[in-house]
């Protein structure tokens, strides 16, 4: 296995977890954003008010993501394991 084969395959690994938690945090960032406005305007310094709408929104957002998520992860797998042969030389 050369370097360059190495580098590319940490690239896709890379990229593949990237594209996998991408939604997730961008979905607990813009939440997250939302919260903190909703307290500053009603001056509400509870830690539970921020605490489970952002769990809330995680598991929404796992559950209306699910599929797409494993469709990628399968993708990445299948191609990481169909390409075993080459990466044994």
């Amino acid at each position: 296995m050369t370097p360059a084969s190495v580098v590319d395959m940490m690239r896709e690994c890379l990229l593949a977890a990237f594209w996998l938690a991408a939604p997730l945090l961008a979905i607990g960032f813009f939440v997250g954003i939302a919260i903190s406005l909703v307290q500053i305007a009603t001056s509400m310094q509870d830690s539970a008010f921020s605490t489970i709408p952002r769990l809330a929104a995680f598991l929404l957002g796992l559950l209306l993501m699910m599929p797409w998520m494993l469709h990628k992860s399968m993708a990445y797998t299948i191609g990481l394991l169909g390409d075993l042969g080459r990466y044994a030389r």
